[in-house]
């Protein structure tokens, strides 16, 4: 279950090198000291660790390192020149793969190999091999823990904090211990441990309050690229008007999607696409979808994922998609997508290639990972995302109406402490007709500040002025926002 019967299988084959790349350094000499006493009784071989630091020592008993053999060069010399078998691991050594002189005295220690048993094992966080050693090397991939493992390791956690406290008990709420099982996956052991530890010594209890705290330390410990963005300011359906089917929708779904054993039959849903006109909600509503769902909230910035150098692009993306994959359940929101996909300049041939990888990645995802894609431009769109299958629905969110507009005005006037009784919203809601819910909004948020000039407070009459000085979208682009409802009749879904 560890791990580390596989790992003996590989020291076992009689490859010269083996490589582990793991960021949990002392759970990996942990498991090689264990396989050293297991073949102890049958073919024993010393174990010795080198660091840059410590030089060679002995990790099967304890001896004082080896400082004069602190140097790469000279570690390796002192390996070729032992005429007995042993196990070598070399921990941080990937930096020194690039000096040839080392190379070759790896290549003479792999070539001498069936003479002399002296197998080396690198082990860093990332181990580039050069091509000449690739022959002569095994990797071993530590495999995470399993669910019944992450449940033994949370269980080992609450028995240390039983132990250190005496005469208290961790609280645990049953379901909430269940979501911290599952949220830990994607993690390695040291991880798992760590997140375990801070989620029940912060209080002595394992609460849905500590479920954020615990996802927002995932992230952080699995998105290094920079592309993918933690969002902590999501939103509720309250401080959205209108939207009325794509909330009845995202409803329907949430047992599936959450796993619920009352909708185990179900599929999981994929994914929606909103297309629609700016300023009417698409990026809130994503937002918002995070909270209807009760998980976390990652997007996606396809201008951080674009590189210079050839190939980049493509892995950034890929690194991303897996960061998403073990965050899992989370909604994974791409805004603007259509700027990321669908052709930038010159660079068409780095953008076909990352609309491939973001399609398959689609098709084959097995991880509760709910996409949304919101987008402004149809035309902008390609025909192969947009195509039936590739989301669960397309959803068209278009401008308000008169009912819609007099909530969304509702919304922000209380948003900012203004008695709804003191207005006539009914009425104001008449006379922004074409207004999108970002001009409703800064309708109000201009009224205030003339209303601050004057000394006064807010009243319709502030609001009537700063709708009559205003040009809404709708008509500044009439033609391409008739197109685009044009476009959307009998393609699409109204969230409305």
């Amino acid at each position: 279950m560890d791990g580390s019967h596989d790992l003996e299988l590989i020291l076992r084959s009689r490859t010269p090198i083996v490589v582990i790349e793991s960021r949990d350094e002392a759970r990996m000499l942990r498991l090689l000291q264990s396989i050293a006493i297991r073949r102890a009784s049958t073919n024993y071989i010393p174990v010795f660790r080198w660091t840059i630091t410590d030089g060679l020592q002995r990790l099967d008993i304890s001896l004082e390192p080896q400082t004069l053999n602190s140097e790469p060069t000279a570690v390796l010399k002192h390996i070729r020149a032992v005429n007995k078998p042993g196990l070598y691991v070399l921990l941080d050594f990937h930096p020194f793969l690039e000096d040839p002189v080392n190379v070759r005295l790896i290549k003479d220690i792999c070539i001498q190999f069936r003479d002399v048993e002296r197998q080396i094992v690198l082990i860093s966080h990332k181990v580039s091999v050069p091509q000449e050693l690739e022959g002569f090397c095994a990797r071993f991939d530590m495999a995470l823990p399993d669910e019944s493992e992450r449940a033994r390791l949370v269980q080992k956690v609450i028995d240390e904090y039983n132990a250190e406290n005496s005469g208290k008990t961790v609280q645990v709420d049953s379901k909430a211990h269940e979501l911290l099982v599952q949220n830990l996956s994607g993690l390695s052991y040291a991880d798992t441990n760590r997140l375990a530890r801070k989620a029940i010594y912060v209080d002595g209890a394992i609460t849905k309050s500590d479920l954020p705290q615990v996802m927002q330390a995932k992230y952080e410990l699995l998105n290094r690229g920079g592309a993918l963005q933690f969002e902590y300011d999501t939103a509720t359906f309250g401080d959205i008007g209108g939207l009325a089917k794509l909330k009845a929708w995202l409803s329907h779904r949430r047992p599936a999607f959450r796993g619920d054993k009352s909708a185990a039959h179900l599929d999981a849903p994929k994914g929606i696409l909103l297309l629609g006109i700016q300023g009417c909600g698409k990026s809130l509503a994503a937002k918002a979808i995070s909270a209807i769902f009760g998980v976390a909230l990652l997007r996606l910035d396809f201008a951080a994922i674009y590189d210079k150098y050839h190939g980049e692009t493509e892995r950034k993306l890929r690194e991303s998609l897996n960061t998403a994959d073990v965050m899992a359940p989370c909604v994974l929101w791409i805004d603007e997508v259509e700027k990321g996909i669908a052709g930038r300049g010159g660079e068409t041939g780095t953008t076909q290639r990352v609309l491939g990888t973001f399609l398959t990645w689609m098709a084959e995802k097995k991880s509760h990972v709910f996409v949304v894609a919101t987008a402004n431009d149809i035309s902008a769109m390609p025909p192969e995302l947009v195509r039936k299958g590739r989301f669960d629905e397309i959803f068209f969110v278009d401008l308000p109406s008169e009912d819609i507009r007099a909530s969304i005005l509702a919304i922000h006037l209380s948003r900012r402490k203004q008695p709804l009784g003191n207005f006539d919203i009914a009425a104001l809601a008449r006379l922004m007709i074409g207004f999108s819910g970002a001009e409703i909004e800064q309708a109000v948020v201009s009224a205030l500040y003339a209303a601050h000039a004057q000394d006064k407070p807010l009243a319709d009459a502030h609001i009537e002025m700063e709708v009559a000085q205003t040009r809404p979208l709708s008509v500044v682009m009439q033609e391409r926002i008739e197109n685009m409802r044009t476009w959307a009749a009998g393609r699409t879904v109204s969230c409305d």
